[in-house]
């Protein structure tokens, strides 16, 4: 079937819907739009705190419901909010958007050499339900040289990214040993997840 005619079969499955994207990043935007369907952007400032005793997707579970939360009572019948989040999940600690340029890389130097897990939640959330999904791909890093990681954070942006990496990013190409799992999560948004739930939504 050509992508011409796909995009067009998601558009009749989601035609009596108003798709909402609560996310400022640009790659889950950039990604939404890719797979065919029309939505509007709207974004709330939430502080992304979460208690302490959950772990591994537990946090990104509970953070992508925090999201949802603002919007709850703004939603029309045939809204259908989209919200989500994305950490690293590292010797059993969770790492989300590094606060300095410093702290990323003291990420960046943790995960090098190593194996990590990216987990994406996302929820969807109408007027009369919620569903809240996630995904986890295992992703390895080659032992990363001090001025490879240098180089990196003088020459991307990574204080917006879980992590303090983009996968589709410079880091990503020489770094990247071996993912096991969906590539698009580890860009933050599980595209053929999000699509099938859509559609069942």
């Amino acid at each position: 079937m050509k992508p011409i005619m796909i995009k067009k079969m998601i558009k009749e499955y989601l035609k009596s819907r108003n798709l909402i994207l609560a996310s400022k990043s640009p790659r889950r935007q950039e990604l939404l739009k890719s797979i065919g369907v029309s939505f509007e952007i709207r974004s709330n400032n939430i502080e992304e705190v979460y208690p302490k005793n959950l772990v591994h997707h537990e946090i990104s579970d509970y953070l992508a419901v925090l999201k949802a939360d603002p919007f709850k009572k703004k939603l029309n019948p045939v809204d259908l909010l989209i919200t989500s989040d994305t950490i690293v999940w590292h010797q059993n600690n969770a790492i989300g958007k590094p606060k300095s340029t410093e702290d990323a890389f003291e990420i960046l130097q943790n995960l090098s050499g190593s194996t990590h897990e990216v987990i994406t939640s996302v929820c969807l959330t109408s007027m009369k339900k919620q569903i809240l999904i996630h995904c986890c791909t295992n992703v390895t890093f080659k032992i990363l040289k001090k001025k490879e990681i240098i180089y990196y954070i003088n020459n991307f942006n990574t204080t917006d990214k879980a992590g303090a990496y983009g996968i589709q990013e410079w880091i990503g190409k020489i770094g990247i040993e071996k993912i096991e799992g969906c590539y698009y999560n580890v860009m933050g948004f599980p595209l053929n997840l999000v699509y099938e739930n859509l559609l069942k939504f």
